[in-house]
């Protein structure tokens, strides 16, 4: 009997030992932690025929970096990067854009080779910890009025409305649909305003303030409340690498 007792227990071991192996095989392991960086920087043709909206009257090159995500390209961007946080941080993102008309050569014989044309494209947001890339949308931005000035989480730029009648002081925080600040600076003009449209908008921390310029005006000056930010930084999935252009 005794004998008996030490061979069922012996079973019992065997079989919880089996059934812990096979609860190891099926655990997810540890994500690793992704990798995000701005490649080194470097120059492309850019005018105002490839980008009537974005590029300067004398523009010729624009310079551009690749956002890589595990050493591998997922966007271009071009313009300085801000830290939004310790974790995530915004940047322009640059496409490039195929600009054959349908009489080209290129559209009938794609073999003749497309007319590609770089642009300035909207802000990214990218997490470092996911390596998610989210394209922000900015109320009232126009790529030929608007010039962002980061300050924490807050963007500040001159906004044309969609009737483009009307210029815009704005004030965007990440994670909230509507702007936090909006107000008329004066009418415009989409065939005929200056060019820049409005100089670079100043930031002051106590109070928070910001002051913008409109070319050929006063200067305006709005005190800024705004709530906490919302932003995605609670998630550990697999980088999302968007489709290229």
């Amino acid at each position: 009997m005794l004998l008996t007792i030490r061979t069922l227990l012996r079973l019992l071991a065997i079989c919880v030992c089996g059934l812990a192996a096979v609860v190891g095989l099926g655990a997810t392991p540890p994500k690793k932690p992704h990798t995000i960086a701005l490649g080194s920087a470097r120059q492309v043709p850019y005018s105002k025929a490839g980008d009537p909206a974005g590029a300067d009257p004398d523009e010729t090159i624009l310079k551009i970096r690749a956002l890589l995500v595990d050493s591998r390209v997922s966007e271009w961007t071009t313009g300085e990067a801000h830290d939004v946080t310790d974790r995530s941080f915004a940047v322009r993102r640059a496409l490039r854009v195929n600009d054959s008309l349908p009489e080209d050569p290129s559209s009938k014989n794609p073999q003749a080779g497309a007319h590609w044309v770089w642009q300035r494209g909207p802000w990214l947001l990218i997490d470092r910890l996911t390596g998610h890339v989210i394209a922000l949308k900015l109320p009232d931005y126009d790529p030929s009025a608007s010039q962002v000035v980061w300050f924490r989480d807050y963007a500040a730029y001159c906004g044309v409305t969609p009737s483009g009648k009307s210029l815009f002081a704005v004030v965007s925080q990440i994670g909230q649909r509507k702007p936090i600040l909006s107000k008329k600076l004066s009418s415009y003009d989409i065939a005929d305003h200056p060019s820049p449209v409005c100089g670079l908008p100043e930031w002051q921390r106590e109070p928070l303030r910001i002051t913008f310029h409109p070319t050929g005006r006063d200067p305006a000056s709005f005190d800024v409340v705004g709530g906490s930010a919302v932003l995605v930084e609670d998630g550990d999935d697999e980088p999302e690498v968007p489709a290229k252009p």
